[in-house]
């Protein structure tokens, strides 16, 4: 790995596609940097109304319930700065003028010492939502850094410090999440609604099919820690060039 841990930052912006795809992806990240005084705020670019296996699913209930699980999720992570929801449909995001506008926007606003997202440039990956989110990140900061983009809204520049890439082909920064594994777990739990199509999870899990379930979290970031030489951590590409 190139480096490890950054110093803990002052604001955090996390950026993802879905509803808990921040926390499967950055939790234990986040649920450090918030226990060390970050302020953490999350932004989430869909409406997640795709989250389902039932085709007779009431699609503006489950909007609702996956907004209320990411606003319990950011919660059990102790992010207490804002969580954003652009709305756009999932499945349905598109990384073009008026989303990034809403990121550079929001960037603006919170002003993110460090962004986090979706690596656009992983290789053949399939959900579109993804890619988009991860394109509309690296485009949103670069909007927001420059005073030319959006001079109508109104809001000053900003240029974050770094930016950390999750879900990346070729990790090169560490973040030492040894002792955040089960806060990681309990955020990821908040999100009932996606323990059959994302967890593996029955719908109503008993104590040990939850007990297996954060024993696997913690052995993912055991293998990723391992790759860096810690006993657990997350893994990410890391742009400090901003």
């Amino acid at each position: 790995m190139r480096s490890q841990d950054l110093a803990t930052p002052e604001r955090a912006l996390a950026i993802g596609a879905h509803p808990d795809d921040i926390e499967l992806q950055a939790g234990a990240t986040l649920a450090k940097w918030a226990a060390r005084g970050c302020e953490v705020s999350l932004l989430v670019c869909t409406d997640g109304s795709k989250g389902t296996w039932d085709p007779e699913a009431d699609l503006d209930q489950l909007v609702a319930v996956r907004q209320h699980e990411q606003r319990s999720a950011a919660r059990r992570l102790g992010a207490a700065g804002e969580v954003v929801f652009l709305g756009w449909v999932d499945g349905e995001l598109e990384s073009g003028p008026a989303p990034r506008r809403q990121v550079a926007s929001w960037i603006r606003t919170l002003r993110p010492t460090v962004v986090l997202g979706h690596d656009p440039w992983r290789r053949w990956r399939l959900h579109p939502d993804h890619r988009h989110a991860g394109w509309l990140t690296v485009d949103g900061i670069v909007a927001a850094r420059d005073p030319h983009f959006y001079p109508e809204l109104g809001l000053a520049p900003h240029r974050p410090r770094a930016l950390l890439l999750f879900e990346t082909d070729e990790p090169d920064h560490a973040e030492d999440t040894t002792g955040f594994e089960q806060a990681k777990a309990g955020a990821v739990e908040a999100f009932v609604s996606q323990y059959e199509t994302t967890m593996g999870l029955p719908p109503d899990p008993g104590d040990a099919d939850l007990a297996r379930f954060r024993a696997q979290m913690a052995s993912e970031l055991a293998d990723s820690g391992a790759r860096a030489g810690l006993a657990s951590a997350e893994l990410f590409k890391l742009i400090d060039d901003l």
